[in-house]
């Protein structure tokens, strides 16, 4: 496993403190722990964090989403204040790092707030998250990143999904150098993650790497859902370990 591991950084997109332990078990270096993973992931609860943090045992890196709510990343003041409230929160946890973006209404990265954001985390490692893939120049997006001292940024190459967006990750990563890590994520799997490896030049990648897992309720009254569709009571997806070593 170490031979393989030398090769990429794997970073797991984590939707409970279950799969965090399975991200760990499987050789992942980091993950991204969400909340509300069918919104694109929003902010995980205190709980959640801490539960993560004791069941790992350290071992792997935590980084947290920030983020206050699913749609757009245009925020309100009251959501910018909620998102420095969860910055303090990480840095008072030890948290390895935070992701987060934001926009302005014309598409493209808003410094101001991303500056803001970027000293409140301190010396946490702050990852750009996939605002990117919706920004309007993403060249010009890349260089304002760098230029706020963003560790890395998270990117599709602005397609539904990483390996249609090879072309772009790839001139992404040959303009960053070493001067931020392009990482790329959403859709990257056991399949698929070589390919994108060799034609981007890529060295870190993100993916949730999860199976389904059964609900044990053997009562069920299914007439009463407590969620939208697709949403569903009796199943969810969490993190596999083997998924996790698979994409290694």
């Amino acid at each position: 496993m170490t031979d393989k591991t030398a090769r990429r950084i794997l970073e797991i997109c984590a939707n409970s403190a279950l799969s965090c332990v399975e991200a760990k078990a499987g050789g992942a270096a980091r993950v991204e722990l969400c909340a509300s993973i069918p919104e694109g992931g929003t902010t995980p609860s205190y709980g959640e964090i801490r539960t993560a943090q004791e069941l790992t045992g350290g071992g792997i890196d935590i980084n947290i989403i920030i983020r206050p709510r699913g749609g757009d990343f245009l925020y309100s003041r009251a959501e910018v204040r909620s998102m420095l409230y969860d910055i303090e929160m990480a840095g008072n946890l030890g948290l390895h790092g935070v992701a987060l973006g934001c926009l302005t209404s014309g598409g493209d990265i808003d410094t101001a707030l991303l500056s803001q954001l970027k000293r409140a985390a301190g010396g946490l490692s702050v990852t750009f998250h996939r605002a990117f893939d919706v920004c309007r120049d993403p060249f010009v997006a890349l260089e304002q990143l760098i230029d706020c001292g963003c560790d890395r940024v998270l990117t599709s190459g602005q397609k539904s999904d990483a390996e249609s967006g090879i072309p772009l990750i790839a001139e992404l990563v040959k303009k960053a150098g070493d001067r931020i890590i392009v990482m790329p994520g959403c859709g990257v799997r056991p399949g698929n993650i070589r390919r994108i490896e060799t034609e981007t030049g890529a060295r870190e990648f993100h993916t949730s790497a999860r199976s389904m897992r059964y609900s044990e309720m053997t009562y069920r009254n299914e007439e009463a859902a407590m969620g939208s569709p697709p949403v569903k009571e009796f199943e969810r997806e969490e993190t596999d370990r083997l998924k996790v070593f698979a994409c290694l």
